[in-house]
């Protein structure tokens, strides 16, 4: 039987001592897109370092000091878009709202960061949907999205990968979702 993690999460911007998490972080990323079978775009040690490195990574840490989840932001098409990326939970933490709470703080970092940019999600799982959907996300088709060329690069590790250029990148497995702000949906 599994042990019932202790106490509350902190969930709050990462910071350079976080990084000593990036390597357990990216083993549970494999782990899970492999037992979900779907496809998942590889990241690098050096890339969630950096993300650390520039703020633009949320993490929750329990009260043991364990990371229980992980998620960050990326600019796209010269800050026009950006996505909230690489949304993950520490299994001994799934079910517990960890994920609602990394949501809406990555999504409070990018408003916060570039707050007149189109926020994007780009997902196969319906747990992550039902989070955007309750931010203001609204399903769109890829172009829609940012056609930024090393956004759609990152997808080529993916095991999908053939069926988004089968589909000249306009369909995939994964479902798009857009948060577009109020000032820049008026214009």
């Amino acid at each position: 039987m599994e042990e019932e993690p202790e106490g509350p999460v902190q969930v709050r911007v990462a910071v350079p001592k976080d990084v000593k998490y990036v390597y357990p972080i990216l083993e549970e990323m494999e782990r899970s897109a492999k037992a979900r079978g779907t496809g998942i775009a590889r990241r690098t040690p050096q890339s969630l370092c950096k993300k650390i490195y520039d703020g633009k990574a949320v993490i929750a840490i329990a009260s043991t000091g364990e990371w229980a989840g992980f998620s960050y932001i990326e600019s796209w098409s010269n800050d026009e878009f950006v996505s909230n990326s690489g949304m993950i939970v520490n299994p001994a933490y799934r079910n517990k709202g960890v994920a609602s709470l990394i949501k809406q703080r990555v999504f409070a970092l990018a408003r916060q960061r570039y707050p007149e940019a189109k926020i994007f999600s780009i997902t196969t799982g319906a747990a992550i949907m039902k989070m955007n959907h309750r931010l203001g996300f609204e399903p769109v088709v890829y172009s829609s999205i940012t056609r930024d060329e090393k956004f759609w690069d990152q997808c080529k590790h993916c095991v999908n990968y053939s069926i988004l250029e089968n589909n000249r990148r306009e369909k995939c497995l994964c479902t798009a979702m857009l948060f577009v702000p109020e000032e820049v949906g008026a214009l």
